[in-house]
């Protein structure tokens, strides 16, 4: 039966030291070698690499190296991270992943899983295998697949040619090309292959007998080479549409996976989510959801592009705000999402200067940028080179992370709501 890995839990942009020990658990020098290696192959894009010290960005998820799993979990403020705040996060961290629809499979039993006990990783893998033993219970989608070769039986279409060349010493045999329908497709490859991985890295005990009695009733695959190429060509129709998020579940544990050839035991695998992403779709969510459930003629957008400069080459370059709301009532508002703690009352120059060409290519008076914080509603306005005001409104919310999941997207469409609400800060 296999153990649990060690386990350090740490905040991003915390760092970790060889030598250090992190609750009972040691970060070693193999530890910090593998990580090495991985930060090459990453070109540095989780965590930056000290002298025999590494320091993690604004990515957060799980990091599995060897025996060894750090857990890097998001973090709003400047509180003490003990034992209790560490555990709050994890829970924040895997409602908000299943909020924006990352968690969010068929399986009915997820709903159930003791999230608790689990870290980020078992209870990805858990997914997983709940969403397989879905697909199995419904059957597997089968697919028809052209094949060729020597058979026994002439059957579909004889390639006279290649008989020739074959089969002048064995008239007994065809060569030929035929059709078959059965359930070998590049679908099931991959899922295939993600759960043989998850029979060698999982180490939950609980899971090994699930992921066996899997293997022994799913039927076997090929082993196909699976690259980032792999997923674009994935064509899903009706019968197969229910397979996009295990597929999509098993594109993440292929491709964030990386063996150590070189020493065989320190294999690392990967799940960290940009927290400035997740944080900017989780108030788009909440915000929609809000809007929905509450009926108002509003509509969320994200991610709007406009074209505002062009070269004499023809070249184009946008602006794409994170969120655009219409209103009939309140007309067009921008937000922008800052996973940051703002610290004092005034927001990086750059912001405020993106903010400002907003307003100018959306026609609004209303534009804000949404940090995790605890802080109100704060306003403020732009003002001309006299010093005078301009009508263009520019304020600073903050949205405390309290409260249940549900709480607190809440409290994010009421935040929004309210500013859409007040009677203009600025003084005409």
């Amino acid at each position: 039966m296999k153990r649990h890995h060690h386990h350090i839990t740490v905040f991003e942009y915390e760092s970790i030291r060889v030598g250090h020990t992190y609750g009972q658990v040691e970060f070693s020098d193999r530890h910090f070698d593998a990580l090495a290696q991985y930060h090459s192959i990453t070109k540095g894009l989780y965590y930056d690499l000290g002298h025999k010290k590494i320091t993690f960005k604004e990515y957060v998820g799980v990091i599995q190296v060897g025996d060894l799993m750090i857990e890097i979990l998001p973090k709003a403020d400047k509180a003490a991270g003990d034992e209790k705040t560490k555990e709050e996060w994890k829970r924040k961290l895997i409602s908000m992943l299943r909020a924006v629809g990352l968690f969010d499979i068929h399986a009915p039993s997820s709903t159930s899983l003791k999230i608790k006990t689990n870290s980020i990783l078992d209870l990805y893998f858990e997914l997983y295998v709940s969403e397989i033993e879905y697909l199995l219970h419904l059957g597997l989608a089968k697919k028809y697949r052209k094949t060729e070769g020597n058979s026994v039986a002439l059957k579909g279409s004889l390639l006279f040619n290649k008989h020739i060349q074959q089969n002048l010493v064995h008239q007994e045999r065809s060569y030929v090309r035929y059709t078959t329908y059965d359930t070998q497709h590049l679908l099931h490859f991959i899922l295939y292959k993600a759960l043989k991985l998850l029979k060698q890295i999982n180490t939950l005990a609980a899971l090994q007998s699930r992921i066996g009695a899997l293997l022994l009733h799913f039927p076997e695959m090929p082993d196909a080479k699976v690259t980032e190429a792999t997923f674009p060509k994935l064509a899903f129709n009706r019968k197969t549409a229910h397979y996009q998020k295990a597929t999509e579940m098993a594109r993440l544990l292929l491709l964030n996976y990386h063996p150590d050839i070189s020493r065989g035991g320190n294999h690392v695998l990967a799940l960290m989510f940009d927290m400035n992403l997740l944080w900017e779709q989780f108030v788009l969510v909440s915000l929609r959801k809000g809007f929905q459930t509450h009926n108002t003629s509003a509509s969320v957008r994200g991610q709007v592009s406009m074209h505002f400069w062009k070269s004499s080459l023809g070249n184009r370059t946008s602006i794409r705000p994170d969120i655009v709301i219409d209103s009939v009532v309140h007309g067009c508002v921008v937000l922008d999402t800052k996973w940051k703690n703002l610290g004092g009352i005034n927001p990086s120059s750059d912001d405020l200067r993106q903010m400002y060409v907003y307003h100018h290519y959306y026609q609004t008076r209303k534009v804000a940028i949404v940090y995790p914080g605890k802080f109100d509603i704060l306003p403020g306005h732009y003002i001309e080179p006299t010093g005078e005001k301009i009508l263009k409104e520019c304020c600073l919310i903050g949205l405390n992370p309290q409260g249940t999941i549900k709480e607190w997207q809440h409290e994010i469409f009421v935040r929004i709501l309210v500013w859409l609400q007040k009677v203009d800060l600025i003084e005409h």
